[in-house]
């Protein structure tokens, strides 16, 4: 079993436990808060120092509510952020009013903060799109099926000439209906991939789009080809895998076309040798919160296994089991850190 560190090694047991009980007392699901209320009461007569703690709390989670409001009514950036403050104030008396001001600054910009980051203005006005964990399939007016994995958006340009979609964000599985009369292009920021009656995965990242060939065939051009509509196109074969940058198409790799297709099926995430950093960025898609790591330390760990998409926390003590090196806090049920300090002199 992988043990994960829940908190930061300067928060003893009883601000653990406070913090645990403030994000459950403060929740966004009436009944869960109910639920909270009622074993809190039994936790705060099981031991004389867990009333201490509860006092502090109560009147943390009363401002806590002022907080909903101006958090857009998610007050669970507030609570992690306050949560924070209440956790060090009894260790940092005399820098009380700064720690508050301060946290209670980040309490307020925090929750715009993350929504921006998880769902930005492009994701949310999308015409197609799907939220942490959600898998849709959606068929077109002309027969084509698409299916978004987790946390994906898309755009329909359709007209009498030709059949786009644009992918903003995430991952798209096409399988592509007959119209001879209007060609099939998926784009994106990196590049244009035109279908010649296929069946084809197309995946965005920040830096690359990666397309795997199902059946069929397809033409590939980068964003600057597409953009001058010039240059020579790429065609990519059932079994082969290309990365598409702004500027240049990879050579194909080899992949076995009923592999993809069956980690769609059962919602798989298969890695060969890929950058930790990938993987980390498709699993944060697949939870709702947000996964902070630290970029230039992991640079070096490449990852080659399958990992659940439909329970990434496991996937995160699946790849911790697999590179020990790694250290895993889970502040809140939002927000995991990971990074690889260097070992102990």
């Amino acid at each position: 079993m992988v043990k994960l560190e829940t908190a930061s090694p300067a928060l003893g047991p009883l601000a653990e436990q406070a913090a645990h009980w403030i994000v459950r007392l403060t929740d966004d699901d009436q009944a869960e808060r109910e639920r909270a209320r009622l074993e809190f009461e039994a936790w705060k007569r099981a031991d004389p120092r867990h009333a201490a703690e509860a006092a502090a709390m109560e009147s943390l989670i009363g401002r806590l509510q002022d907080l909903r409001a101006p958090a857009a009514g998610d007050s669970r950036p507030a609570r992690a952020a306050l949560d924070a403050v209440q956790a060090c104030n009894d260790r940092r008396r005399r820098a009380k009013r700064l720690s508050v001001a301060a946290l209670l600054l980040l309490a307020l910009c925090a929750p715009l903060a993350l929504v921006l980051h998880i769902a930005p203005p492009t994701y949310l006005l999308a015409d197609l799109n799907t939220s942490a964990g959600q898998w849709k399939t959606h068929t077109l007016s002309d027969g084509t099926r698409i299916t978004l994995d987790s946390a994906s958006a898309v755009n329909f340009h359709y007209d009498s000439r030709r059949r786009a979609i644009e992918l903003v964000q995430g991952n798209v599985l096409v399988s592509v209906a007959k119209d001879a009369s209007r060609p099939f292009v998926v784009s994106t920021a990196h590049g244009c991939v035109r279908a010649l009656g296929t069946r084809f995965v197309v995946e965005r990242d920040d830096d690359v789009t990666v397309l795997s060939m199902i059946e069929s065939r397809t033409s590939v051009q980068t964003a600057a080809q597409c953009e001058s509509q010039a240059g020579a196109s790429a065609q990519i074969q059932a079994g082969q895998r290309v990365r598409i940058t702004e500027h240049a198409v990879s050579a194909p790799e080899t992949i076995i076309p009923a592999q993809v297709e069956d980690a769609w099926q059962r919602h798989q995430l298969v890695a060969a040798d890929r950058p930790l950093a990938e993987i980390l960025d498709e699993l944060a898609r697949h939870r709702r919160g947000f996964i902070y790591y630290d970029r230039p330390q992991i640079e070096g760990i490449r990852v080659s296994a399958v990992l659940p998409l439909d329970a990434p926390d496991q996937a995160i003590k699946l790849l911790q089991a697999s590179f020990p090196i790694l250290r895993v806090r889970t502040l809140t049920d939002y927000l995991v850190l990971i990074d690889a300090p260097a070992p102990s002199p």
